[in-house]
């Protein structure tokens, strides 16, 4: 399926919403926390092949604010499987740099520590990020960078004439990254659920029945395949485009 790849036209950002790892424990007789453990291995799996492939930053929802209305004794092994998913083997291993967003602070301290550690160790690999989105949610990053963007306006360091949609990315958790051009969700639904809907106003979407413990290489491939047979026309007409490729080949 690489093969079949244009490496030229390799997604620099892919941001995953990872669904169905409940669902794949249950038909297979086991509790949620089994599901979430071998999702655990599709990331590291996902992870090394977006190096491979040249992708330069990969965003993963892993918990939203949402979820924390979860059984308690489900967001505790959530929270477990973070601090012992977090290992510097496949950081260092394949020279990812470590990231996260959302609404940290509410996080347990001892997860807050992992984080800021994997963090520290990894802030020096330069050949893809990878982001988690952790305690996050779009309307919560929203309602902050309104907030934040309120209070500079309050102390006289912005006017309010001059916000614009860049004030408001620049504000936004996710100002350190480009946008991603490509949004894959896995596990069958067909929705957003809250997550980065300022960053997606453009980006090309990728639905699949495969369950993430599940979501392999080849996955991956089909959806970057996928990806790489539209046209993105950013609200220009196809003659536009085609017109602006045309310009561009040597």
């Amino acid at each position: 399926m690489t093969q079949q790849l244009d490496m030229n036209r390799i997604p620099q950002h892919i941001a995953i919403i990872m669904d169905g790892n409940g669902r794949w424990a249950a038909e297979r007789g086991k509790p949620r926390s089994f599901g979430h453990q071998a999702g655990v291995d599709a990331v590291r799996k996902i992870t090394s092949e977006c190096t491979r492939l040249g992708v330069k930053y990969l965003t993963l929802y892993t918990f939203s604010t949402e979820n924390w209305n979860r059984p308690a004794t489900e967001v505790a092994a959530l929270m477990g499987l973070v601090l012992t998913s977090l290992e510097d083997e496949i950081f260092m291993k394949n020279n990812v740099r470590f990231e996260v967003i959302g609404d940290i602070e509410r996080l347990p301290v001892e997860v807050q520590q992992k984080l800021k550690q994997t963090m520290e160790h990894t802030a020096a690999n330069s050949a893809m990020t990878m982001v988690i989105a952790l305690s996050y949610s779009s309307r919560w990053e929203i309602t902050k960078a309104a907030h934040d963007i309120a209070l500079e306006v309050a102390e006289g360091k912005l006017k309010a004439e001059d916000i614009s949609e860049e004030t408001l990315s620049e504000h936004m958790a996710t100002a350190f990254m480009p946008d991603p051009e490509l949004l894959i969700r896995t596990g069958g639904e067909e929705r957003i659920s809250n997550y980065l809907l300022w960053q997606i106003a453009y980006s090309e979407l990728y639905f699949t029945e495969t369950y993430w413990p599940d979501f392999d290489e080849e996955g991956l491939h089909r959806a970057i395949a996928d990806y790489q047979s539209r046209q993105r026309r950013f609200g220009k007409t196809e003659a536009q485009v085609e017109e602006e490729e045309k310009q561009q080949k040597p």
